[in-house]
């Protein structure tokens, strides 16, 4: 019987866990979205955007960056319409004095990394997580 509530101890334990990982929004945090818009002679570096350009932002954003995501576009509306965005990213802060502090002094550094992963500006929106 011991051994029986640790291992579901154990998998609780897990579970809560894994929940605490997936979770990286909350009501009342900031998003900061960044959208890569397609059309005809757009180019985006996906391998260089996911294993370079956005290690490098969470780096300089340190603690106060919470959590980043990154979307690939695969398709649109329908079948034959082309996709709206070659990619979208994502980066989470508990508040925008936090995203604002951290990207004010690491612009520079961050937007000049651009033209290594695209041509494309960048369209940014920042959030409110409401759900």
């Amino acid at each position: 019987m011991k051994f029986q509530s640790i291992a579901i101890l154990a998998v609780i334990l897990i579970f809560v866990s894994c929940q605490q990982r997936t979770s990286h929004s909350e009501k009342g945090m900031v998003k900061v979205t960044i959208l890569y818009p397609n059309s005809d002679g757009k180019t985006f570096n996906m391998d260089y955007y996911s294993n370079k350009h956005m290690p490098m932002v969470a780096d300089l954003m340190g603690d106060a960056l919470k959590h980043y995501a990154i979307d690939k576009g695969i398709g649109g509306r329908t079948p034959d319409e082309p996709i709206p965005y070659l990619a979208i990213g994502y980066l989470y802060f508990d508040e925008l004095s936090a995203y604002q502090n951290a990207f004010g002094p690491n612009a520079e550094k961050i937007v000049g990394d651009i033209p290594n992963y695209t041509n494309i500006q960048p369209v940014i929106q920042i959030s409110e997580i409401l759900e």
